[in-house]
């Protein structure tokens, strides 16, 4: 085998339909669009969802929840998932990506209580959850608010 020999699977490449070059092609005149509406217009055609002036369906449907404009979203992480640290390890946000625990900072980091905490740590952290201070603590840990 070699390279010049090599031909794409069956199928896998078609000729570009070629319209418009006159009436003995078959594909002349009108070039495959049929004759007069809105789609044999140059620029013709409708947007996507039209439904030929009946109401749309997003329109139909009804509007439900809102967004809440000044909502922080955080990335966690849970202490049990700090058992990969070293006893008396500084635990960051910066110490948290190196291990691959989070991947975006977001709006901070706020650290969860499930699970287990075996080791002791100092974690610093934007917002901690009560059971998460209370676990760090008990392992003989610090927490610090950013």
């Amino acid at each position: 085998m070699n390279l010049q020999n090599l031909t794409p699977n069956q199928g896998a490449r078609h000729y570009k339909k070629i319209v418009g070059r006159g009436t003995g092609s078959g594909m002349g005149k009108t070039s495959t669009r049929g004759s007069k509406g809105q789609n044999s217009r140059s620029g013709g055609g409708v947007r996507p969802g039209y439904e030929g002036g009946q109401t749309p369906l997003f329109k139909r449907l009804p509007k439900r929840g809102f967004t809440n404009v000044s909502r922080k979203d955080y990335a966690v992480v849970n202490v049990e998932e700090l058992n990969v640290f070293a006893v008396g390890e500084e635990v960051t946000f910066a110490s948290l990506r190196e291990k691959g625990l989070v991947n975006k900072q977001l709006d901070g980091l706020k650290i969860l209580g499930n699970g287990k905490l075996n080791v002791s740590l100092t974690v610093k952290a934007n917002k901690f959850s009560k059971s998460a201070e209370k676990s760090i603590v008990d392992a003989g840990g610090k927490i610090e608010v950013i």
